[in-house]
């Protein structure tokens, strides 16, 4: 087997175009704990810290989402979807834990059970962000 040309680390970011930028905020930093790492305004972009990872969010208005055409709505009412799940690894994972906070949100999960991720099997739940994105919260 020959050396690939390109060796993958891991996630840099995830690139989320968004409609209703404040509840997109709630839920990424006061739910899952992300911390806004950077605000570019005249592109409408918003760079969060996701553990080593970023998850930016883009909002249609700006330079970045117009140029993206439909917003997620769109896709949505149409069955469509904007990203099918994004995975975050969580270390303790205490499922029960987990849950509770979420439940304060008034965020409804799934029950925890075990997937197969880049670390192998391990438990997980998922829920979806405000705008119908599917959120997957694994334990390494």
């Amino acid at each position: 087997m020959t050396t690939p040309a390109i060796t993958l680390k891991g996630l840099d970011h995830v690139v989320l175009r968004v409609r209703d930028i404040e509840a997109m905020m709630a839920f990424y930093c006061r739910v899952l704990g992300c911390t806004l790492a950077k605000h570019n305004e005249p592109l409408g972009l918003y760079h969060l810290d996701a553990g080593s990872s970023m998850i930016d969010l883009v909002t249609l208005d700006g330079k970045l989402g117009q140029a993206g055409g439909a917003g997620p709505g769109d896709a949505l009412a149409a069955g469509g979807r904007n990203v099918d799940h994004i995975a975050f690894k969580v270390s303790p994972f205490d499922g029960e834990a987990i849950r509770a906070h979420l439940s304060t949100h008034g965020i409804t999960t799934g029950e925890a059970v075990t997937r197969f991720g880049a670390e192998g099997d391990g438990p997980s739940i998922y829920l979806t962000d405000p705008e119908g994105n599917g959120v997957e919260l694994k334990g390494i």
